[in-house]
């Protein structure tokens, strides 16, 4: 990981993913001159899908939610650098990535300090031909080895002491390869004992029959096991 220092400015980055100047990455004018916006996402703020050079990323800039973001959109506390969403986010995805863990590869955080809050953007790599779940369930059922690999990718997730705070079938991803894929660690942390790893199951659990009585996605109790299953192996 490199370190750009400007004034209130930080950008930590992966050199051999980022080839254009830290200042510049997080500018979506500067790739929509370079014609190098390939597609978006809207949530709670737009994802801008950027090309670069071997691989595409996915921009994005931290917004609030809830109440008190209605009234603070996108300014948080500071602390000091290295308690910034951004940067913490990217340190958890280059953990997890070292454990084995099936995550997006961290290009480039920014923090940019204004009087005593911050702002916040993450470049992140957009998982190829992949899909989340609550897309997938919405078509079809999943075979079971698919259950499986996920129990297994969060029990990895997990025996990395990462606790995943939003744990839910939108974070979840399945690839064309049948690669399970987690995403979104931000107010994610390293945590230690055990205690607290069954809240992550208890989430997704909620997600799952959530998502079931909105969308009638394909899930059963069966299903459930099968997951679990993967994930007390």
């Amino acid at each position: 990981m490199k370190t750009f220092k400007k004034g209130k400015l930080r950008v930590w980055y992966d050199e051999a993913l980022l080839s254009v100047s830290p200042e510049q990455c997080f500018d979506v004018g500067f790739w929509q001159q370079q014609e190098r916006i390939v597609g978006q996402a809207s949530g709670r703020g737009t994802t801008w899908f950027i090309q670069l050079d071997n691989v595409q990323g996915a921009l994005r800039h931290y917004r609030r939610g809830g109440l008190f973001g209605k009234l603070v959109r996108d300014h948080y506390l500071f602390c000091q650098w290295d308690k910034t969403r951004s940067y913490q986010e990217f340190q958890i995805l280059n953990h997890l990535r070292n454990a084995g863990v099936n995550v997006p590869r961290p290009i480039a955080a920014r923090a940019v300090k204004k009087n005593v809050c911050y702002q916040a953007d993450l470049i992140t790599e957009k998982i190829p031909n992949a899909r989340d779940l609550v897309t997938i369930l919405q078509e079809n059922a999943l075979r079971d080895e698919i259950y499986v690999k996920i129990g297994q990718e969060i029990r990895k997730m997990n025996d990395a002491q990462v606790n995943h705070t939003d744990l839910n079938i939108h974070n979840i991803l399945v690839d064309d390869q049948e690669q399970v894929w987690i995403i979104d660690f931000d107010k994610c942390g390293i945590k230690s004992g055990k205690d607290w790893q069954f809240s992550n199951i208890q989430r997704l659990s909620r997600s799952f029959k959530k998502e079931q009585l909105r969308h009638n996605i394909f899930f059963s109790d069966h299903a459930w096991r099968i997951l679990m299953s993967g994930y007390l192996q």
